[in-house]
This record gives C-alpha cells, sequence and structure tokens, in this order.
C-alpha cells in the first residue's frame, strides 16, 4: 500500500466510524420514541390503536436500523467539480438544523452515476470509489477514473480506469468468485449499468426481462421490487409487492434478500401456494399438469359451476305444516332466471334464487290460506313475512333447495368435478375420453396439486362468498374467542388475591372484561403487517407483481396472477431456453396477448456474470441444439478449470457419484455443491450420498454444504460447483429435455463433472476423461 492509499484510507476510516456513530444514535432516538409511546398511552380503544400503530412503527424503524449495520456504506462519488457523496443502503443525515446528507441510499436518483457512469459517459463523475467495510472496518478501497480530462499519459490514475465496460470490476470480481452460501445475497454495491437499466424502470405496465443463465434476472428482479417500493412508498406500502418463485426451495434461497435491503411489504409465494389454505402438495404427471394448464380448463370450471344450479325436471314434494310444498320446474326455472339475472357469482347469486322460491311458495301458503277455514281472516304483510321466516327455517325444505343450487366451496368443486365421470363429461364435452380419464385417475383427494390451484383459484372467482355465512362464521367465532377470554378470566378470578389498591388479580378483573381481551386482539390483527394481511387473502390485488422464472407457467396460472393485479403492474423475469414445463411459455407474446394486447415492453439481459467461460462453452452447445437462432449471454470471467466428464456403468453410477461428491467437498473446502440427478435416481443417489458425506441432504435443505436435488428444484439456484448424473436421462424423462439440460450446467459459478453411462455427450467438451482425480 502506497502513502497515499495508506492516507486515503484512514481519512475513509474517520467518515466511516462517524457514520456509524450517527446511525447508533438514530437507534437509541428510536428506542426512546417506541418506549414512549409504550409508556404514554391513555389505555382507550382508540388510544392503544394509536399506540400500536406507533410502536409498530418504530420497532420496523429499528429493524432498518440493524440492517443497515451490515455494509452501511459501500460506496463513494466524486464529481468533478469537487463534491463527494457516501452511497450505502439507506439515506443518512446529520443532526442539528442544517440537515447535512451524510450517506444518500442506493435508490435515490442522485445515486445513479454510481452504477452507470462509464469514462466515455462519466455523468460529472471523476471517480468511482468502491469501499469493503468489515464489522465497521474499511479493509480496502478501490477506485476507478472515469473523467480523464487533464491527466497526463503517465498519470497512475490511468491504471484505474476499466477497460472491461464493468462497474466497479474488482468489487464484482469479488463477489462473483466468493463461496456461495446456499442463500442469496444482495447485489448492491455491484448493480451493472445495463441492470440498473431495469431496475429504475418505470412501474406502470408489464416489463418483461429475458435474460440467459447467470445475467442477474432474480436479483435484478428482487433489487427492482426495493426500488419501487422506496420510490413509491405511497402507492405500494398498503398494497403490497407479491414475489412469485417456481418452487419453495427457490423462495427459501432468494428469502433473505429483501429484508436485507430493508423492504418487508413482500409477499413471497409459488403458484401453488396463491389460494390460502390450501398447500399444494401432491405430485402430478406431467401429462396431466399439461391438460390442467390450458386456458380450456376456465370453461371447464365455468360448465361445472352451472351444472351445480340445474332445474330437476321432476316435481319436488317436501312435507309442510299445512300442506305438501310444491317446487316445480316453472317455480324453479323463474327463480333460476332472476338468479342469473343479477350477474352475481354462485354463492351470492343462491340468495337471489332462494329469495324467488321463497316468495313463490309463500305466495302458495297465502293461497291455502284462502281457500281454507281462515279465509275469512285477510294475511298482513307481517303475515307473509312469518311465512318466509318458516320457510327459511324449515330443515327439510333447505335440505332439497341444496342439491338445485348449493353453496359451495372451491375445493368442494374442484374435488367433486374430478371425481364424477358424468360431472367431468358434462362440464368438457371437448376433451377426448382419454383426456377425462387421465382426469379422473388424478382426481385430488385429501391434498391437492399445484396444476389444481388455478383450477381452485378459477372456481373460487365463480363462487364467490355467501356473505351472510361469512358474517355468521365471524359472529360464531367471536363467540369462541369471548368464551375462552371469559374462561381465561374466571381462572385469574379463582387464584388470584385483590391488593388494596384493587391493583392484584381482583382489581384487574374488576377493569377487563371478555369483550375486552378480544377487542385488544382483534386491534393487534389490525395492525398485522401488509405482507400477512395480503398473504391470508385470496381476493387481496397488490400494488405490484414479480414472477420469476416466469416462462414456467402455464395458460391457466397465468389468470391466477392476472387477478392479484388488475392494473398489470409486473415484472417477468424468465428465459424461454430454460423452459422446463410442457405447459410453460414459448413466446412472451402468446403469454400477454390475452391480457394486455401488444402493450408491454421488453429488456434483455446480455451479460452472464455467474458462469465462468468453460462451462459457458459447453453451454452453448446445449443451447444451439435447442435453437440455432437464441443469443448466449456473453461470460465476464474464466476460473482456468475446465469441466471434467466421466463414464461409469449403470451398476456403479449411484456409488462414483457419492464419492466425486465426497472428493469435491474435500477439495472445495467451504464451498457449496449440488447433484443434480434425473427423478429416477433421487432417492437412491440422496442415500447414498448422506452416507459418504454427513454433511448432505435433499434439495430443500439448500443451506447444506452438499445437496442432492432434481433439475426443477434447481431452478434459479446457483452453487460454486455442480456434478451432473446421467444427462441423457434428465433429457428423456423430461418433456423439454435440452432445456433442462440447459438449466442444469449453468447452476456452477466454479466448477462442472459429469457422470455418464451412455456413449460421451456431442456437447461434451475436447478435454480428456476425468480419471481418479477432480480436474
Amino acid at each position: 500500500m502506497t502513502g497515499t492509499e495508506g492516507t486515503e484510507l484512514l481519512a475513509e476510516q474517520g467518515f466511516i466510524t462517524n457514520l456509524y456513530r450517527r446511525l447508533d444514535r438514530m437507534r437509541e432516538e428510536t428506542v426512546r420514541l417506541r418506549d414512549t409511546y409504550l409508556r404514554d398511552s391513555d389505555g382507550t380503544p382508540g388510544g392503544r390503536v394509536q399506540r400500536d400503530i406507533a410502536y409498530a412503527g418504530h420497532a420496523q424503524t429499528l429493524v432498518d436500523l440493524n440492517v443497515a449495520e451490515d455494509k452501511l456504506c459501500f460506496g463513494r462519488l466524486d464529481s468533478v467539480d469537487g463534491q463527494s457523496m457516501h452511497i450505502g443502503r439507506m439515506g443518512i443525515f446529520s443532526e442539528g438544523e442544517d440537515r447535512e446528507q451524510l450517506l444518500m441510499d442506493w435508490r435515490a436518483p442522485s445515486a445513479r452515476p454510481f452504477y452507470v457512469a462509464t469514462a466515455a459517459a462519466p455523468l460529472g463523475v471523476r471517480r468511482r470509489r468502491h469501499l469493503r467495510i468489515r464489522r465497521r472496518i474499511v479493509e480496502s478501497i478501490s477506485d476507478e477514473y472515469l473523467d480523464l480530462t487533464g491527466l497526463s499519459p503517465d498519470d497512475p490514475a490511468l491504471a484505474a480506469v476499466s477497460a472491461s465496460g464493468l462497474t466497479g470490476e474488482a468489487a464484482l470480481l469479488a463477489a462473483l468468485n466468493a463461496p456461495r452460501t446456499g442463500r442469496m445475497g444482495d447485489i448492491v454495491e455491484t448493480i451493472q449499468a445495463e441492470q440498473d437499466r431495469i431496475i429504475r424502470a418505470d412501474r406502470a405496465g408489464i416489463l418483461v426481462v429475458q435474460g440467459g443463465p447467470g445475467t442477474g434476472k432474480t436479483a435484478v428482479a428482487l433489487h427492482r421490487t426495493a426500488y419501487l417500493l422506496y420510490t413509491h412508498r405511497g402507492q405500494l406500502a398498503n398494497r403490497g409487492v407479491l414475489v412469485i418463485g417456481p418452487n419453495r426451495t427457490f423462495l427459501t434461497y432468494i428469502g433473505q434478500v429483501l429484508p436485507s435491503l430493508g423492504e418487508n411489504a413482500v409477499v413471497l409465494s409459488t403458484v401453488g401456494d396463491l389460494f390460502p389454505g390450501v398447500r399444494a402438495e401432491r405430485v402430478e404427471s406431467s401429462r396431466v399438469a399439461v391438460l390442467k394448464g390450458r386456458l380450456n380448463m376456465a370453461k371447464v370450471i365455468a360448465n361445472a359451476v352451472l351444472d351445480r344450479q340445474r332445474v330437476p325436471k321432476t316435481t319436488i314434494t317436501v312435507k309442510y305444516a299445512g300442506g305438501d310444498l310444491r317446487l316445480d320446474r316453472q317455480l324453479l326455472s323463474r327463480a333460476q332466471e332472476r338468479a342469473w339475472q343479477s350477474r352475481r357469482p354462485h354463492n351470492r347469486a343462491r340468495q337471489v334464487f332462494l329469495k324467488s322460491v321463497f316468495d313463490q311458495l309463500a305466495r302458495q301458503v297465502a293461497r291455502r290460506h284462502r281457500e281454507g277455514l281462515a279465509a275469512a281472516i285477510p294475511l298482513t304483510s307481517d303475515d307473509f313475512e312469518d311465512i318466509r321466516r318458516d320457510l327459511r327455517s324449515d330443515e327439510d325444505l333447505q335440505a332439497a333447495l341444496s342439491t338445485i343450487w348449493p353453496a359451495l366451496t372451491a375445493q368442494t368443486l374442484v374435488r367433486d368435478l374430478f371425481a364424477s365421470p358424468a360431472r367431468l363429461r358434462l362440464a368438457a364435452p371437448f376433451l377426448s375420453d382419454a383426456e377425462r380419464d387421465l382426469l379422473l385417475a388424478a382426481a385430488p383427494t385429501q391434498t391437492f396439486s399445484q396444476s389444481d390451484v388455478p383450477l381452485l383459484d378459477e372456481a373460487a372467482e365463480l363462487l364467490g362468498q355467501d356473505d351472510r355465512l361469512v358474517m355468521a362464521a365471524a359472529t360464531r367465532d367471536r363467540e369462541q374467542r369471548e368464551e375462552y377470554a371469559q374462561s381465561v378470566l374466571d381462572m385469574l378470578g379463582e387464584g388470584g388475591e385483590a391488593s388494596d389498591e384493587g391493583t392484584g388479580a381482583d382489581g384487574f378483573l374488576g377493569m377487563v372484561s371478555a369483550a375486552d381481551l378480544v377487542e385488544l386482539q382483534e386491534d393487534a390483527v389490525s395492525l398485522t403487517s401488509t405482507a400477512e394481511r395480503a398473504g391470508a387473502d385470496r381476493e387481496w390485488t397488490y400494488g405490484h407483481v414479480v414472477v420469476d422464472e416466469a416462462q414456467e407457467l402455464s395458460p391457466m396460472a397465468w389468470r391466477v396472477v392476472m387477478r392479484r393485479c388488475p392494473v398489470k403492474s409486473m415484472t417477468l423475469v424468465g428465459d424461454l431456453a430454460q423452459t422446463g414445463d410442457a405447459a410453460g411459455a414459448s413466446s412472451w407474446g402468446s403469454v400477454l396477448r390475452p391480457y394486455v394486447g401488444r402493450d408491454w415492453r421488453f429488456e434483455e439481459l446480455t451479460v452472464n456474470y455467474r458462469t465462468p467461460a468453460e462451462i459457458t462453452a459447453v453451454a452453448d452447445r446445449i443451447l444451439a441444439s435447442i435453437d440455432p437462432k437464441l443469443t448466449a449471454p456473453t461470460s465476464v470471467r474464466s476460473t482456468g478449470v475446465l469441466p471434467w466428464w466421466q463414464h461409469t456403468s449403470s451398476e456403479t453410477l449411484v456409488e462414483q457419484t457419492a464419492l466425486r461428491a465426497a472428493q469435491d467437498l474435500a477439495l472445495g473446502g467451504e464451498q457449496h455443491l449440488a447433484v443434480l440427478v434425473p427423478d429416477a435416481l433421487y432417492e437412491q443417489v440422496t442415500t447414498r450420498v448422506a452416507e459418504l458425506v454427513p454433511a448432505a441432504g435433499p434439495g430443500h435443505d439448500v443451506a447444506r454444504p452438499v445437496v442432492v436435488m432434481t433439475v426443477r428444484e434447481a431452478k434459479g439456484l446457483e452453487f460454486d460447483s455442480v456434478i451432473l448424473v446421467e444427462p441423457d436421462l434428465i433429457v428423456e424423462q423430461s418433456p423439454k429435455g435440452r432445456n433442462d439440460l440447459y438449466v442444469a450446467v449453468t447452476r456452477a459459478t466454479q466448477r462442472l463433472g459429469v457422470l455418464y453411462t451412455g456413449r460421451r455427450p456431442a456437447y461434451a467438451d475436447p478435454a480428456p476423461e476425468a480419471s481418479a482425480g477432480l480436474w
């Protein structure tokens, strides 16, 4: 380190020390305010709510401050006019009236030159500095000079000019070469210009981000979410943002990124988890999933609902005091027509249907009254209402009407549909016998599959909620909670001892009722975070929706997604060359045309930051076999480590895989290894690898040093090292096998190895076969 560098490092350390002192004072002040609100509330229900809102706000501020503690500041911009500004995870101002800005939030417009300024377009920036800080200590600095005006050819500053076009090349390559941990980290320090353009793009409308493996699609989508929540806080904080991923393993992998950026008003979900109360656990064949994902299944569900509103051809007779009630076809058809004219969903239209039936039956009863011995006594309007009330409470009549127009849940409708050949034939006459048989054979019983969820959502949309049933359920729930609260108070009353001042148990019981306790609980529930409330409400609509691996969604799944954001403010990221689902997308236009026509925008990421050139060479050959017209992203780095290829027999494949995993873990140290296998070999390989490598485990536990997983589970993830097992079988078993193979070989950041039993793959590099060694 030169003397100048040492002086600069000391100066930065002084600034950073003062910055953290300010952060500590902000934390202390927030704690004081939080505790003040907690202590000084006036005790009224309104005061309690205000107290809890303030308390929750300060508690969240504390979370944000604690999150910012790690790598609080990571950069600095020096302008040509001599001004400088430090860039970090949050905005921090000095104390006092002048409120000088000490640290600029990375999302602020003024921070953008840190990510996009170049020597060709310096944007008024003379020098960009990257700071590496650990535990409040500045460990190193890295400078890039962008405005070279006035520099002589032999000026040392010229050595710091990046020729690669990468922003903060040294910091970026250090991050790319760092060991993986099984959890995605943020890229706030190393965002590149093409990524920044997408992150800061306008919120309105649908933005499609296409990018090959390793281009940072997921990171861009998550940082765009953080940017939008910062820029449009007022619009998005109350409605929240929904981030949809391909599977739960992926959501675990990315789960800490947004909290690390200080954002929590976000729901992370798969399509299979978007229906509250249903957890899609059942595994289904690709043939059934493709069939359920077709757009014409929306018509099947609509027909299934209509089938449950069917008027019987014969008259139904119901025993009733004073004479039988006749539910003939004419009476029921009139009621049915009125319900249809209301244009309400099934369960709400049912109330219209029932009212019409009861009105007509009341007239039947009234005619008997006029014809009977009491004809001399005219019926009043109150008498008619009494008759209607009696009819509504008659259990036999209710049972008869429930068979004609039943109250239904989405789960009941879908289960009944796929459990009955007759119902399915009526609802899906356009399906072939073979297709209907396939659906009947895969009928959901106790659990549902991920491809069932769009059908459930479609059914829920057409059924609607019965408002009376919802209100009755809410009343029953409150009564049960009050009953429970009263039992708690009774128990306290039996064991408590009152003090003279009335502050013991008896004094407490004298001030608080069961209703008060329930009200306090409801206050707490009303203050539940946006994310929690949104995740529990199927009809919740979000301010913005992000879909990762968007190419995997079926046409029916897209209907679910579009319902979640009627304003169509979305970020869709994916790669058509990685489509593994047979029901997935073949073009973005075909996906979006039914919803927005051509009114959507397209951006493309072209640089591969993850995969080294040695592995990219293999991936490019696979990509060319998928579609020669596709352009592969350009890799920015090389490791000097070629992929290895090992032929083995079918009998020794599992054993060789386990041995290779053990060797790789020993040589790689603390690095992260994934063994990617065909579905058929998953159990065997997982068991044997776990026997040889105690740190190994199944793919859903991504934090383990060694994981065994299928290619579908590995989508969107990255590992230091990948061992790919029997690639030909992966291709054979998948409806889009080459696409899955392309995904598999592009998961590694450092090393790739391939074990196979057949002929040497045509896409293999010309390196010799591997022997005892790894490389």
